[in-house]
């Protein structure tokens, strides 16, 4: 390249950038502002065609545009829990006979046999000698409902809210107090001919209730 030809090019860049400069100051689709609300501004949602999603003009975060407002009614089919209190438990009952039908019915038998203690999977069924709880020292035991499981009204929420295991929720809430019923039985809780009910489920006393305390911590080096 010349000489001559390379200050005529610097002669051209000089007199491009101020005019470059004066046109992004002005421009709203340019400049350091873009993509900002001016103070006082009303925000509008503007659509950006590149990746599908709304903005909202001075938004650093997408609006995704989809989804509605849960209604109460579904919050209500879903805000089914049960505490340890009972609160919660719906109408209804069932006895323990109709419980060893349920176990059959649902197959409740399949994955827990036919008592609750022949598995394959997680046993359901067995006491420690005096309701001992000597878990920490022997790692070789089994927890189940009957030497385990602190409160009865949970074993309620439990059984209604995941099982059986293939289609969780089928039950009706007079098969979940019968079943639960059944399970107690296993475990020498209930008697054969039991009713079961709130009242029974609240009232019965699981052997390992006073092996768990509120976890009350509220941070630090304190071990409950």
């Amino acid at each position: 390249m010349s000489r001559a030809n390379g200050v005529s090019r610097l002669l051209t860049l000089a007199t491009l950038v101020p005019a470059l400069a004066a046109c992004g100051a002005g421009d709203s689709e340019g400049g350091p502002e873009a993509g900002s609300a001016a103070p006082g501004a009303t925000a509008v949602a503007t659509s950006d065609p590149g990746d599908g999603m709304t903005r909202r003009a001075g938004a650093a975060e997408p609006v995704y545009g989809f989804g509605t407002p849960a209604t109460a009614a579904q919050i209500a089919a879903w805000d089914i829990d049960i505490g340890p209190d009972g609160a919660g438990l719906p109408p209804g009952q069932g006895t323990v006979a109709e419980g060893l039908e349920v176990w059959e019915r649902h197959r409740c038998i399949l994955c827990h046999g036919p008592t609750g203690r022949e598995g394959p999977n997680d046993l359901l069924t067995g006491r420690i000698p005096g309701d001992e709880f000597p878990f920490a020292n022997d790692r070789s035991l089994r927890s189940t409902v009957g030497n385990y499981w602190p409160y009865a009204t949970t074993l309620f929420d439990y059984t209604r809210r995941a099982m059986p295991f293939d289609l969780p929720g089928t039950m009706t809430d007079e098969e979940v107090y019968a079943v639960v019923g059944a399970m107690l039985y296993f475990n020498d809780l209930l008697p054969a001919d039991a009713v079961v009910d709130s009242a029974t489920v609240v009232d019965t006393r699981m052997p390992a209730r006073d092996r768990f305390v509120p976890d009350n911590r509220t941070g630090g080096p304190t071990i409950r």
